[in-house]
């Protein structure tokens, strides 16, 4: 069913996460970036979809003109590489929100353009001050990550309006992730795929799980699809 699916040659981009998924401990290896590239060379689109805060995304992804677009935040915000234009999604975080985050101790407290964010184990007390403000937020994980966004705002949201830009429709998307914030990613797209170091509830939810790892198993996906890449994880 899934080579079938592959060699229908319907799918017209990719859009996949980074930590995790294309990128180990924040770099990405030359080998995924051929992969990468071949596939934008042969027509297609490739959407990078990150939890990331954007300033710090630029800072560790030296070739992100690989990217047609980025939705960053955990998609609160599109960056478009080529024009180097940036659109806010959602609403700018809470000020009193941060403060009362660091009275109650938690460190560290990122804040981007619309996302705040920490780590564990601080995600009861982030939950409780929001329940205290009585604020529309939600709270996602990812991983060890704790984020903080606008109700409703998730990476699903992002790329729905990221795709709409490049005239694409959701089911021409094959969408790839390892985390819990990339559920609704995968849900949305027409071919959910997790790669081989996804945490059990990711791989569950995929239409295909790939044996490589992270950016190993990018190439594996695009191999199967472009029949370019001698991966050593094909059958």
């Amino acid at each position: 069913m899934l080579d079938r699916q592959l060699k229908s040659n319907s799918y017209l981009a990719i859009a996949t996460d980074y930590d995790g998924t294309i990128a180990e401990n924040g770099r990405v290896k030359a080998s995924t970036w051929e992969a990468l590239s071949h596939w934008r060379q042969s027509g297609k689109k490739l959407i990078l979809v990150t939890g990331r805060i954007l300033e710090d995304l630029l800072q560790v992804c030296d070739k992100i003109d690989k990217f047609d677009l980025i939705v960053a935040e955990n998609g609160a915000i599109i960056y478009c590489p080529l024009k180097k234009e940036v659109k806010l999604l959602a609403k700018p975080p809470n000020e009193v929100f941060i403060d009362n985050l660091k009275k109650r101790s938690v460190d560290p407290v990122l804040v981007g353009r619309v996302i705040v964010a920490t780590w564990q184990p601080h995600q009861q007390i982030v939950t409780e001050v929001i329940e205290e403000m009585n604020l529309s937020l939600d709270v996602i994980l990812n991983k060890r990550a704790v984020m903080v966004l606008p109700a409703g705002v998730n990476k699903a949201s992002g790329m729905a309006i990221a795709i709409e830009q490049l005239n694409l429709s959701p089911d021409r998307i094959i969408a790839v992730g390892d985390a819990e914030n990339d559920i609704d990613l995968l849900k949305l797209s027409g071919l959910g795929v997790a790669v081989g170091n996804a945490i059990p509830q990711l791989k569950q939810l995929a239409d295909w799980v790939t044996r490589g790892e992270r950016g190993e198993g990018i190439q594996e996906l695009i191999e199967k699809i472009c029949t370019k890449f001698n991966n050593p994880y094909l059958p």
